[in-house]
């Protein structure tokens, strides 16, 4: 896959077969290569990962809307594979402006990106009902009038930010559907019931990211409950400074080096870079 548009293709192709795929989370041109190596078809970026890579804390205004952009471009640039966008909210309130953020993140070299429905404002984490919907739509109206087919992810935050209204998260999950998304995400569903019941009350394929779900699920019962693409969010960023702070510990408080260890060899790292 070497166009914008192919690779667009390659990735609603994914979304339309049989069964589930994993789409993890590379936060860099490094992690995008060796995932890219490993054999993924796809991949998404993270907010999260992005912002801890900036050494920043996560959350709404941590990253400039330049920075995710060049994140994009990095990514994008980085892998043969098809790249999805985490956007947050766009970076806009109002409809249109959000939808401005779907054209720059293409440009940006990314075939798929995601808006949500979540504020920025801790008084008022989600956007009022009818405001939400206008913005999908305002999103939709503009990836449909891109060059290629923009895979468009409309997101329900209600889970993230303390809103547990299953009833409301797939109201708006449907209007979200209706509006022209092409794939619903409710990020922090945790149980497989629970999935199940969101996955059986849209017809556009769903996402549900592990970073929040059960961990002992798996790709396979994901499936079978109607799940369609399985994220993961910054979790593997988060695994990473994992490894990263318990060797550092270590180092300061043992003056131990035990850890050197568990590192992968360099010459499997070049192997793994060159291959992707």
């Amino acid at each position: 896959m070497n166009t914008q548009t192919q690779k667009a293709a390659a990735f609603r192709a994914l979304h339309q077969r049989d069964g589930a795929f994993i789409i993890p989370n590379p936060w860099d041109a490094g992690t995008a290569r060796l995932l890219t190596a490993l054999g993924f078809e796809a991949l998404a970026t993270t907010s999260l990962g992005l912002a801890n890579t900036l050494g920043r804390a996560d959350g709404t205004g941590a990253v400039s809307r330049a920075e995710v952009l060049a994140n994009c471009a990095e990514i994008a640039g980085a892998t043969r594979l098809p790249v999805s966008a985490d956007l947050e909210n766009c970076y806009a309130h109002e409809p249109r402006a959000a939808a401005e953020m779907i054209r720059l993140a293409a440009e940006a070299g990314v075939v798929g990106g995601s808006i949500e429905d979540a504020t920025g404002d801790a008084q008022q984490p989600i956007y009022e009902f009818d405001l939400a919907v206008e913005r999908v739509h305002a999103a939709a109206e503009m990836a449909r009038s891109l060059p290629f087919p923009f895979t468009l992810t409309a997101r329900a935050e209600n889970f993230l930010h303390g809103r547990r209204d299953l009833d409301d998260t797939i109201r708006r999950l449907q209007a979200f559907e209706k509006a022209g998304a092409d794939v619903l995400y409710a990020p922090g569903l945790r149980d497989l019931a629970t999935i199940g019941r969101v996955a059986s009350s849209v017809t556009k394929p769903l996402n549900i990211v592990m970073s929040a779900a059960d961990p002992a699920l798996t790709a396979d019962q994901l499936a079978k409950a109607g799940v369609k693409r399985i994220s993961v969010g910054g979790a593997l960023n988060r695994l990473a400074l994992a490894s990263f702070l318990k060797a550092a510990h270590e180092m300061k408080e043992q003056g131990g080096f035990t850890w050197v260890r568990d590192t992968i060899p360099a010459k499997e790292l070049n192997r793994l870079f060159g291959a992707s």
